[in-house]
């Protein structure tokens, strides 16, 4: 042995890797400690991306719980126009981890943040400053906003309490945080609803540390609920659409992904059923050469998603347990699906994006 790389993996030499020659052969995943079952009660969470995570859970076969559900008089197209099945309850893009928290806080009745509501745009109705755009023409009143807050986290409790997967989408670090009480908003007060004062709300851009024991509380108090749920953590690829801090946003996008990525690793280290899946390196990687990015260079396209899930059902799914296989993707007919699949998400791949209505305002 003439040196201690002699032997060592294909995988752990980037020249060797099949991914630079074909990018559709790029494969970083490692070997999962767990694996999914069709019958596992998935729930999901996290930012924009996470919701093309849980909707191609859905469309794989997997068992996307969803614990808060329109009436069943209710037509699909209005469930999906106020946001029914986007994640497994209607809690909106959780950004951050001290969003994750605070929700979990707030479900179990241990935190009443002071922001009851804001005022809708337009001035007619409400809406809930921690949801601001998951009822399309807001609440009629703070009444009807609270009966469906509590029937909302009665639902978070539910999916929580019974989930056999967790998985969670870290995105930003950036947020807006009430000073009144330390509440944390997916949005800046005025962007959608609401009016922004600089005594009320405050900027703050969460750190590695802060970050990490966020994260970390959050799992606690769900592994205390729920000790035998597996988690996998994941970081949205998707860039900032605006940063606060005064810099160009390309620099506030690279600082904001390391901490994510720092922290996701550490947390998959720490806890015992923790895995970090790299959705984030398969989007950004050298191999795709920028083609899983739109024309923004922002947004992941629909080949981009179909990659990484793709890799996501080959490597956790129990063959009998899932629609897609990694068989089954070699297959023509299958091959056929996938590009009908694909054609289907880039006609309707939209997406509940709190940032993104920054810059409509």
């Amino acid at each position: 042995m003439k040196h201690p790389y002699v032997g060592l993996p294909q995988r752990q030499f980037w020249k060797r890797d099949p991914g630079l020659a074909d990018p559709s052969l790029l494969d970083p995943v490692s070997q999962p400690p767990f694996r999914i079952s069709a019958q596992d009660r998935i729930v999901t969470a996290g930012s924009c991306f996470a919701q093309h995570v849980a909707r191609y859970m859905t469309a794989s076969g997997f068992n996307h719980y969803v614990a808060e559900q329109a009436h069943p008089i209710i037509p699909d197209s209005v469930a999906a126009a106020h946001n029914y099945g986007l994640f497994s309850a209607r809690y909106g893009n959780l950004y951050t981890a001290r969003q994750l928290k605070q929700l979990l806080l707030r479900a179990w009745g241990e935190f009443t943040p002071q922001a009851a509501s804001w005022d809708m745009p337009e001035g007619r109705g409400v809406i809930d400053p921690f949801r601001p755009q998951i009822q399309p023409g807001g609440f009629v009143s703070v009444a009807e906003l609270e009966r469906d807050r509590r029937q909302h986290f009665a639902c978070v409790r539910d999916a929580l309490e019974t989930m056999d997967v967790f998985v969670f989408t870290l995105g930003l670090t950036e947020a807006w945080v009430d000073r009144r009480d330390g509440a944390v908003f997916p949005i800046a007060p005025g962007v959608f609803g609401g009016s922004y004062d600089p005594d009320t709300a405050a900027f703050h851009n969460f750190d590695e540390t802060e970050t990490y024991a966020d994260l970390s509380d959050a799992i606690g108090f769900i592994r205390h609920r729920n000790p035998g749920v597996r988690i996998i953590l994941t970081v949205s690829p998707v860039a900032l659409n605006a940063t606060y801090e005064d810099r160009h946003v390309l620099l506030s996008t690279a600082w904001s992904k390391a901490v994510l990525r720092l922290v996701a690793e550490k947390a998959a280290r720490t806890f015992d059923a923790c895995v970090y899946f790299p959705s984030y390196e398969i989007i950004t990687s050298p191999h795709a050469r920028g083609a899983y990015f739109a024309d923004d260079a922002r947004e992941v396209t629909a080949a981009g998603v179909d990659h990484v899930m793709r890799l996501f059902v080959t490597h956790f799914a129990d063959v009998a347990g899932t629609a897609h296989t990694a068989a089954n993707v070699r297959d023509t007919g299958a091959r056929a699906e996938v590009r009908r699949h694909l054609q289907e998400m880039d006609e309707t791949m939209e997406v509940l994006c709190d940032e993104a209505a920054i810059d409509n305002r």
